[in-house]
């Protein structure tokens, strides 16, 4: 079974080049001639092909363009934009006549042949990210991206990866902290959850009282029941203060068909990053707790631990 110790800090570097990640920028076809260069190993993510301008013949060349088509347009543009991505790799050092550069090779290999698997999707305010992060023995490789155009590629050792985990949940600064009418911890039942949200994405918050009064169980904050009316506003502020979202899906990855996969969600309130944690023993419900961002390794342990004890199991 494989263990990866999340909540322990990592043991004090032996020099100051341990300590740190290694870190390289890459354009999206600098990235897929290294994979080329490393046996043609696969990226973690399908690389988005744009079609060409749409024909007279095409729904958007009757009707004009849609957004999506907009953004395919604009993606395809910028992608032609970028210089030759052998030229640009021997200019930087990472390409020469022996090929390509070892480390950066290694860490495409890794991303293909991992053990352990995190797909990352960080969204906030006006910015989103996604991250692949793949592990396997004593190393770690990531790769990131905020445009599909340019990607960050780092590899460092297995008990650097605490430290790399907390970089994904760093707010913003554009994003000020304020304060929050949601509580530190918060216990609801799922479906009232669910339904209040619906409600206000309608326009309907004139339902939430009714929503609450008919609800199938207590709305707990810090652990004491709260009125109707309490309950209907901290439900309130839960969607209307919305300003991101982290999602990780965890997986192992095995030479056998079953995969077992294990998901970490947190939202972004006013005041900072709430956990998202479903509850199944007393009936369906969901905890939201107030996190840091260095809480998010321990947050994710369990699940890693989860993920590979199903693994075994079915193996």
């Amino acid at each position: 079974m494989v263990t990866i110790d999340l909540t322990t800090p990592p043991s004090p570097p032996t020099s100051f080049l341990d300590g740190m990640a290694r870190r390289l920028a890459l354009t999206l076809p600098e990235l897929r001639l290294v994979a080329e260069l490393a046996g043609g190993a696969p990226l973690p993510f399908d690389v988005r092909t744009p079609e060409g301008p749409a024909g007279a013949g095409s729904l958007s060349g009757r009707l004009g363009q849609s957004r999506g088509s907009a953004e395919d347009s604009a993606y395809a543009d910028a992608l032609a934009t970028l210089h030759d991505p052998e030229d640009t790799l021997r200019r930087r050092g990472l390409l020469t006549d022996a090929g390509a550069d070892p480390g950066i090779v290694g860490a495409v290999g890794l991303l293909a042949t991992p053990r352990l698997a995190l797909d990352v999707d960080v969204a906030a305010g006006t910015t989103q990210v996604k991250a692949w992060h793949r592990q396997a023995g004593d190393a770690v490789a990531s790769l990131s991206t905020c445009d599909g155009l340019v990607f960050e590629l780092a590899w460092f050792p297995v008990d650097r990866w605490t430290t790399e985990l907390a970089r994904v949940t760093q707010v913003p600064e554009d994003l000020a902290v304020a304060t929050s009418h949601v509580p530190a911890h918060l216990d609801v039942p799922y479906a009232l959850a669910d339904a209040i949200g619906e409600a206000l994405r309608a326009g309907r918050s004139d339902l939430v009282p009714i929503l609450v009064s008919q609800a199938d169980g207590a709305v707990l904050a810090d652990g004491a029941p709260l009125g109707d009316a309490e309950a209907g506003a901290v439900l309130s502020a839960v969607h209307t203060e919305g300003r991101g979202r982290l999602r990780i899906l965890a997986a192992e990855v095995s030479e056998r068909a079953t995969t077992s996969v294990g998901v970490v969600s947190w939202v972004l309130l006013m005041d900072g990053w709430h956990s998202l944690t479903p509850r199944h023993d007393d009936g369906a419900r969901v905890a939201l707790a107030r996190v840091d961002p260095d809480d998010l390794p321990a947050e994710l342990a369990p699940v890693l631990a989860q993920v590979t004890r199903r693994q075994e199991v079915a193996r």
